[in-house]
């Protein structure tokens, strides 16, 4: 990379600048303000894992650049949180130029793997092997415009939920719903919900593993506008049935770790809590939500359109074996 600098620090010795230049290339860029993408979710990333890194590029002595990432063993790199990140990538200043195996030699890498790249990525998506749909609901225009392309593209849809609602007040108790609650008790109900489907549908139970439950702690406390969680839940006779956990920043929010109770299933309580949170969401200045790759019969019927993510790594050949470098976990 003839002309710049590359530093490759730890997340948390990111300066304020540094983090204020990262926003304001990613607004200048034009991509989505998606939460996974902001500096203080890979600051908090970095609290909860040992290996995270950020290559920062420079030119001239400023940044052009941000590349987050996690160093492991024998330099092999991943995204930054891969296993619940849902959009991955570098933060570059438009018109920059990077070599994908380059840049991992210089971040001491042998390669980096992604689940969940954003479309635009010029450096990664040539080492894709895979372009998923990722669906996301446009509510930029109020719920109200929403609720209407619902009616004209799922019809009856938005009816049965509705009766579902009414059916589950009538047989079980008041309903109601918290858009952003600080409930811990719905927050541990949520994460034993998510960790019984998890184990239901024989997939990797993520709640088992004690970073992703310290990363979920940290950002359900965060205070920053740009990448915090939201908690929503439903409430039934006053017990939650449903509830969400996700990451948003001031225009996208983030479908994160959505989970119910079954013993409630026939009042398809999760689909009544999302109808409240876009709703909710739309009033608070959310413009996006975005529901994330992965097939689910739920966004088909409740999606505006589709973004696109990809899958795939960089292998760069290295001769001999290698170890981690200076930058490893």
């Amino acid at each position: 990379m003839p002309g710049k600098r590359v530093l490759v620090l730890r997340p948390d010795e990111l300066g304020p600048n540094d983090q204020k230049m990262w926003r304001e290339i990613r607004t200048e860029s034009g991509a989505p303000a998606n939460p996974f993408l902001d500096p203080a979710f890979t600051v908090a990333v970095g609290r909860v894992r040992p290996g995270a890194r950020v290559a920062v590029l420079q030119d001239d002595g400023s940044p052009v650049g941000f590349f987050p990432y996690e160093a492991g063993v024998l330099g092999r790199g991943r995204a930054i949180g891969l296993g619940v990140s849902d959009s991955q990538g570098a933060v570059l200043r438009p018109g920059i130029r990077l070599d994908a195996r380059r840049l991992l030699r210089v971040c001491g890498l042998s390669s980096f793997e992604f689940d969940n790249l954003e479309a635009g990525q010029g450096v990664f998506v040539p080492h894709a092997v895979e372009e998923l749909a990722s669906p996301v609901v446009d509510i930029g225009e109020g719920f109200a415009a929403y609720t209407d392309h619902l009616r004209a593209h799922s019809p009856g849809f938005l009816r049965q939920i509705l009766a579902k609602e009414r059916r589950l007040a009538r047989q079980v108790g008041e309903v109601r719903f918290v858009y952003d609650a600080r409930d811990p008790a719905a927050l541990r109900a949520l994460m034993e919900w998510k960790s019984a489907q998890y184990r239901r549908t024989g997939r990797r139970d993520r709640f088992a593993q004690e970073w992703i439950t310290r990363l979920v702690g940290l950002l359900g406390e965060s205070e920053e506008p740009e990448c915090r969680g939201v908690l929503s839940v439903l409430y039934a006779a006053g017990r939650p049935v449903a509830a969400h956990l996700g990451l948003r920043s001031r225009t996208v929010l983030s479908w994160w770790f959505p989970a119910y109770d079954r013993a409630y299933a026939k009042y398809s309580p999760g689909l009544l809590l999302q109808l409240r949170m876009l709703e909710a969401a739309a009033a608070d200045g959310i413009e996006t939500v975005d529901l994330g790759s992965g097939p689910a019969r739920y966004k088909e019927s409740l999606k505006t359109r589709d973004l696109r993510v990809y899958e795939g790594a960089v292998v760069r050949p290295v001769p001999g074996r290698r170890g981690d470098g200076p930058q490893g976990s």
